[in-house]
């Protein structure tokens, strides 16, 4: 989209001022090549929450084939999202995702959706201020969270999440700038300690070769108490929507809205590859030898659940190198998680500054970060979220997509200044709460029922946009 030079330096003076283009499309001096998004994908997805995602699979007593195959095609699927879907419209309006739904449903509409994807993102932030804690933590001694854990347990815990929570909400808030490069400075280091983890693990285990590789998790064996048993499609279809927000979700119109072209939407998979399906195997590694251990052996003797703490985990593999990767990893994620949280409340209070709303969302993060029991329940608390978030998505691409052909009008309700979209809400409130009563009456696992319940929304919103709009029409 192309501005004129009079607006490129009327949206350069509000950003210097502190704004993000939050109402306005990113001007083409700001558009960004694909290097400033390589490094946030590859820091953002090589996380702090890989060390509790990859042993959580090992307690789902997954098997070597479903784990290995199934991660790589559902991370592929997400990879396929980001560019078929989020790149493409992000580019072609510019737009943040809050900015965009406004324009469809209206203010009053996404008052309600914008305060949910923040607090969401606050938890979501927080679990990774939970996990950076369990690194710094290590040299004062400090008790380690339980995977049973909800509360805070100590005053050493408290003070260290806040310390921690502080200095990631000042970069977050210092802007889509200073997220991408904190991301670019740390994700190497990062990469670099889950690719040691991995290759000190596999020593560690004595795997030689491809079969001993395989051989650590063989046909898989019976889930830890508490957890579900995961096959193949578990695997699959929860790496794939374990991003659903951000993809298909379309939480990344933020982000992309900066690229140069929607090409750069491939750069997702270097934090699809680089980050989740290697740091996810590492970590699963690292925990493999945890498991061999004797203090394990009584734990699950007596009927409970080891521990995923990953500062601890990291630094028996690597040191301390393992304390700075897990912190640095926290940070990486939380950074942009933040950002994106402080968009979605900027957008609820447009008055206040960008800078003022990403350090209240960092202030919730940091509190939500006090409680272990998020990042203790990380897979089942990832699913819930892209459940509830990813229809909303799926109102932007259907309307992107089909609208023309379905004799829909665009931007509905910015055209006709309507506060509250119906026909988005109904088609929201009746996916979410059909498949919603599927997942719980039947014990569906909530990854299988994500894709139906975004394409009945995006469906049901054509049907409704189709009748109330005519209905507004001949009224």
């Amino acid at each position: 989209m192309e501005q004129t030079h009079t607006e490129e330096q009327i949206l350069e003076l509000t950003s210097s001022a502190g704004g993000e283009y939050e109402r306005e499309a990113v001007p083409e001096s700001r558009w960004k090549g694909w290097k400033s998004f390589l490094g946030m994908y590859a820091g953002e997805h090589a996380a702090g929450t890989e060390f509790v995602i990859g042993p959580l699979f090992l307690t789902t007593g997954v098997s070597a084939f479903d784990l290995i195959i199934g991660l790589l095609l559902g991370n592929f699927l997400a990879v396929l999202s980001w560019r078929f879907l989020t790149a493409e419209i992000a580019v072609k309006y510019r737009w943040t995702l809050y900015y965009q739904l406004e324009k469809i449903c209206g203010k009053r509409l996404v008052t309600g959706y914008n305060l949910a994807n923040g607090v969401l993102f606050c938890f979501l932030a927080g679990s990774m201020i939970t996990i950076s804690a369990t690194a710094v933590g290590i040299p004062f001694n400090m008790e380690m969270p339980r995977l049973t854990d909800t509360m805070p347990n100590g005053i050493t815990w408290i003070v260290i999440v806040i310390a921690i929570g502080l200095v990631i909400s000042i970069i977050a808030a210092r802007g889509y700038e200073m997220v991408s490069k904190a991301a670019n400075w740390m994700s190497p280091v990062i990469v670099l300690a889950f690719l040691a983890c991995g290759i000190v693990a596999l020593g560690q285990l004595g795997v030689s070769n491809f079969s001993d590789f395989w051989n650590v998790w063989g046909e898989g064996g019976e889930p830890f108490p508490g957890q579900v048993k995961y096959t193949f499609w578990h695997v699959m279809l929860w790496s794939w929507f374990a991003n659903a927000a951000m993809h298909i979700g379309m939480s990344d119109l933020s982000v992309f809205r900066y690229a140069k072209k929607a090409s750069v939407g491939w750069t997702s998979a270097a934090g699809m590859y680089v980050g989740h399906y290697m740091a996810w195997i590492a970590a699963a590694l690292i925990y493999a030898v945890y498991l061999r251990s004797p203090e394990v052996e009584s734990i699950l003797a007596n009927g409970q659940a080891p521990s995923v703490a990953p500062g601890p985990l990291a630094y028996n593999t690597i040191g301390i190198f393992g304390i700075i990767a897990v912190i640095l990893a926290g940070w990486t994620t939380a950074n942009p998680t933040i950002y994106r949280a402080g968009l979605a409340f900027q957008a609820v209070m447009p008055k206040a500054s960008t800078f003022k709303v990403t350090l209240l969302a960092g202030g919730i993060a940091t509190f939500a970060g006090l409680f272990p029991a998020i990042a203790m329940k990380l897979l089942d608390f990832v699913a819930l979220y892209g459940f509830i978030l990813a229809p909303f998505g799926a109102i932007i691409v259907f309307e992107h997509f089909f609208a023309d052909r379905c004799g829909v009008r665009k931007f509905y309700a910015e055209k006709t200044g309507t506060r509250f979209n119906i026909a988005v809400f109904l088609a929201w409130i009746i996916s979410f709460a059909v498949f919603y009563f599927i997942s719980l009456q039947f014990n569906v696992f909530l990854s299988f029922v994500t894709l139906p319940t975004w394409v009945c929304c995006g469906v049901l919103f054509l049907v409704f946009s189709r009748y109330f709009q005519k209905k507004v029409v001949v009224s």
